[in-house]
C-alpha cells in the first residue's frame, strides 16, 4: 500500500473533503517554505491578484466577522506592505490619485490604539473634527477580532485576537474611565459568567500527553495546574488530583519522584546568598536550565511544563527567566525565601498585584465588542444600540463607516505606504499620507497623524523619521500565533472524557478550551453537551533552544508560509487524537474553521534574558521609538512593549495629548 494512499485515506477519515469554507492566501498560491523572509519578494502578479480578491466595504453584503477560512492577517492585507519592505513597490506602482481630501486628523491603524485615539482627539478638538481612520485589514478592530458563526438559526461568537479586559498591572485610571465610559462595567461580570457550568458537569483541567513527546496518547487530569485552561474558573487544586495525575501520566518513575520533588522541596539552591541576589541570578538563566542544571530533574518535566508560557510571551520556558518563572508561581522556588517584591529585569506579566486580578471582563467575543463600542462612539449610524450589552448581538453596517458626510471615517483595505510632512517638518502645516488599496494609489491630506499601527513598519513609511528612531521602532519583534477557532456540532466528548480545557505541551496547538460560557445582551452561550459551541485552539509559532526575538522571526516566517490546508489538517488530526476516545469524528462533527493567523501578534515585551537593557535600566527602544515628529505621534502596544488593551489605550491618549502641544 503507497503512502500516497494511506494520506489520501487518513484525510478522508478526518473528513479533509468536507464542505467548509477554505479560503486560503494569496489565492491559493502557497510560498515557498524555505523562504529567508517573510515572505520572499512577492510578485507582482501575485500582489494583483490578492488585491482584486479583496471587497469593497460599502457593497451590500460586506461583513468580515462572518467569513470563516483563513483570517487574522488574511489574504489581501500584508502583500502591499511585503513589497515595501523589500524595495519592490515603488518599482511598478501606478500614479497617485489625490483624493482632494483633507483631515484635522488621519490615524494609521484601525485597532484599539487608532480607535481610541479617534476618540481622544475628538474630545480634545470637538466633535466637527474630520478624522480619518485607515487600515489594511478587511476589519476594524486590528488585533481585538470577532468571528461570528452560524448554525441551526443562531449566532455564535468566537474571539479571534484579544481575549479580555484583563492586565498583570492595575488599569491605569485613563484607560478605566475609557472602559466605563464606554458603559462596560466591570465589577458585574459575574452576572454574566456562568463559573459552575462546566465543573457542575464534571469536567476539569486536563493534560494530553503526545506520543511522539511521551511515549503514548494519554488524557489526563491536569495535577499541576499549568496551562490549557484560559479562564482560570475550572481550576481545582488537592493532593487527591495530584495523587490521580502521578498515577495516570505516562511519565518515568524518576520523573514522577523529580515532580513530586520539584513541588514539594524547600531546598535552597543559592545558600549564602541574599534575596537580590539570587533573583539576579534567576534572572540570567532560563527556567527550563534552571530545572535541569539548578534543580536536576528529569528532561520529561521540562517537556512538561515547556508549553506554560505560550499563552503569555510566545515562547516556551527555554526562553523566559526564571525569575520570571518565580513570579508566575511555577514550582522550584520555594527554599529559596524569596521576597515578594519584584527583581530587576522582572517581566511585567510576572508582577501580579490583587488589585489587577479582579478587574476581568470577558465578551464573547474578546475585546473586539470593545472595538464595536469605540466605532459606535465615533460613526453611531455604523453600529445601533446604546449599551455595551447590547453591542453583543448588534449587526455593525459596514457601509457607514466612509460616508462622505461623517465627520470621522474609517477606510478598510487601505494598506499606508507612506507619510510625509508637506514641506519643512518644522515649518509644515500638513502631512500627506499615501495608501494603496486595490490596485490604485491614492493620497489625503492632514493637519496631524497618528501611527497606530506595528512599530516594525513605521520606519518603512514614515522616512523622514530620525535613524536613532527608525531603529528603535525596528527593534519592536511581534510575536507569531495562531488563534484558531472551531465550531463543533456538539461537546459530547468532552464531557464523556471529563474536560472542558486540554493543555498538550507536545502538540501543534498547546491548549484546547471550550468557548467560557458568557450570556449577554442577549447572546445565550451553549450550555447543554449535545448542542453546538466554538473550539478555541491556540498555538504560539515558536522555535524552542533559540533566543526569543530569533524564535518570533522563524515563527513569523512559519505562519506566513503555510497553507489554510495544512492548518486544517493539524486541527482535524489534533482533535481526532484527543477527543476520539469520546466519540469525537472529525469528519462529522467538525462544522466551520476560522484561522485567526497572527504572523505579527502580541507586542514583543522585553526579556532579561535577550534585552540587557532590561536588567541595567534606563531609556528603553519602545521610548525612543515613540517620540513625536513634527505633526506625527506613534502610539499601539509596541510603544510601551507591553501586549495589553489598557496599554494600547494609554498609548493612544499619550499620542494625542502630544499632538496637542
Amino acid at each position: 500500500m503507497s503512502g500516497e494512499y494511506v494520506s489520501k485515506e487518513r484525510d478522508r477519515v478526518l473528513g479533509m473533503g468536507a464542505k467548509i469554507t477554505r479560503r486560503d492566501f494569496l489565492n491559493g498560491v502557497a510560498l515557498a517554505a524555505g523562504a529567508a523572509v517573510v515572505p520572499a519578494i512577492i510578485p507582482p502578479e501575485m500582489w494583483a491578484a490578492a488585491a482584486a480578491d479583496l471587497e469593497t466595504q460599502n457593497v451590500s453584503g460586506y461583513y468580515p466577522p462572518g467569513k470563516s477560512g483563513l483570517r487574522g492577517s488574511h489574504p489581501g492585507s500584508f502583500e502591499a506592505m511585503h513589497r515595501l519592505r523589500d524595495g519592490a513597490f515603488w518599482d511598478d506602482v501606478p500614479k497617485a490619485v489625490d483624493t482632494g481630501e483633507s483631515y484635522d486628523l488621519v490615524i494609521v491603524g484601525g485597532g484599539i490604539s487608532g480607535l481610541a485615539a479617534a476618540h481622544y482627539f475628538r474630545k480634545a478638538a470637538g466633535d466637527k473634527a474630520r478624522v480619518l481612520i485607515l487600515d489594511n485589514h478587511d476589519d476594524f478592530g486590528g488585533h481585538a477580532k470577532r468571528n461570528e458563526f452560524r448554525t441551526g438559526g443562531r449566532t455564535i461568537l468566537g474571539f479571534g485576537g484579544t481575549y479580555s479586559i484583563e492586565s498583570p498591572s492595575p488599569y491605569s485610571a485613563v484607560s478605566k474611565a475609557l472602559v466605563e465610559e464606554l458603559g462596560i462595567d466591570v465589577p458585574s461580570y459575574h452576572k454574566y459568567v456562568n463559573k459552575d457550568l462546566y465543573r457542575s458537569l464534571g469536567l476539569k483541567p486536563r493534560i494530553f500527553f503526545d506520543k511522539e513527546t511521551f511515549g503514548t496518547d494519554k488524557l489526563v487530569v491536569n495535577g499541576v495546574h499549568t496551562g490549557g485552561d484560559e479562564s482560570g474558573i475550572n481550576d481545582e487544586a488537592g493532593e487527591s488530583v495530584f495523587r490521580d495525575f502521578l498515577k495516570e501520566a505516562p511519565l518515568s518513575a524518576q520523573a514522577k519522584e523529580d515532580l513530586q520533588r520539584l513541588l514539594t522541596e524547600e531546598k535552597d539552591y543559592f545558600p549564602g546568598l541574599s534575596s537580590d541576589e539570587k533573583k539576579a541570578r534567576l534572572a540570567r538563566v532560563s527556567y527550563a536550565k534552571y530545572l535541569t542544571d539548578t534543580v536536576g530533574v528529569s528532561g520529561e518535566i521540562v517537556k512538561l511544563f515547556q508549553a506554560f508560557p505560550h499563552p503569555l510571551f510566545g515562547v516556551g520556558i527555554d526562553a523566559v527567566p526564571a525569575q520570571d518563572a518565580w513570579g508566575l508561581e511555577m514550582p522550584g522556588f520555594t527554599g529559596l525565601k524569596l521576597d515578594p517584591t519584584p527583581g530587576k529585569g522582572m517581566n511585567r506579566d510576572a508582577i501580579r498585584s490583587d488589585e489587577a486580578e479582579k478587574y476581568f471582563f470577558h465578551f464573547p467575543d474578546g475585546n473586539a465588542t470593545i472595538a464595536r463600542l469605540l466605532v459606535r462612539k465615533l460613526i453611531p449610524a455604523a453600529i445601533p444600540g446604546n449599551s455595551a450589552t447590547d453591542v453583543v448581538l448588534a449587526k455593525a453596517d459596514y457601509a457607514k463607516l466612509d460616508e462622505p458626510s461623517s465627520a470621522t471615517r474609517i477606510r478598510l483595505n487601505s494598506t499606508v505606504v507612506k507619510v510625509n510632512h508637506r514641506g519643512d517638518t518644522a515649518s509644515a502645516k500638513e502631512v500627506e499620507v499615501s495608501y494603496v488599496t486595490g490596485k490604485q494609489l491614492r493620497t489625503v491630506r492632514a493637519a496631524n497623524c497618528i501611527l497606530a499601527c506595528w512599530h516594525v513598519v513605521i520606519p518603512y513609511i514614515a522616512p523622514e523619521l530620525p535613524d536613532a528612531q527608525k531603529e528603535a521602532l525596528a527593534s519592536a519583534q511581534k510575536v507569531p500565533l495562531l488563534y484558531n477557532n472551531v465550531l463543533v456540532r456538539n461537546w459530547n466528548a468532552f464531557q464523556k472524557l471529563g474536560t472542558s480545557a486540554i493543555y498538550a505541551p507536545g502538540m501543534y496547538h498547546t491548549s484546547v478550551n471550550l468557548d467560557l460560557p458568557v450570556s449577554i445582551g442577549g447572546y445565550e452561550c451553549t450550555k447543554k453537551p449535545d448542542e453546538p459551541i466554538v473550539v478555541h485552539m491556540m498555538k504560539a509559532a515558536c522555535k524552542p533552544g533559540r533566543p526569543a526575538r530569533e524564535q518570533h522571526k522563524l515563527g513569523r516566517i512559519q505562519l506566513y508560509t503555510t497553507t489554510f490546508e495544512t492548518y486544517e489538517r493539524n486541527i482535524r488530526e489534533q482533535l481526532a487524537r484527543i477527543l476520539g476516545p469520546g466519540g469525537f469524528d472529525p469528519a462529522r462533527d467538525i462544522l466551520e474553521i476560522t484561522v485567526n493567523r497572527w504572523p505579527h501578534g502580541y507586542s514583543y515585551e522585553y526579556n532579561s534574558l535577550a534585552d540587557e537593557f532590561w536588567l541595567k535600566g534606563g531609556e528603553t527602544p519602545c521610548e525612543v521609538a515613540r517620540k513625536p515628529f513634527g505633526r506625527l505621534a506613534i502610539a499601539n502596544s509596541d510603544a510601551d512593549a507591553y501586549a495589553y488593551t489598557d496599554c494600547a489605550i494609554d498609548q493612544a491618549y499619550r499620542a494625542v495629548q502630544e499632538l496637542k502641544k
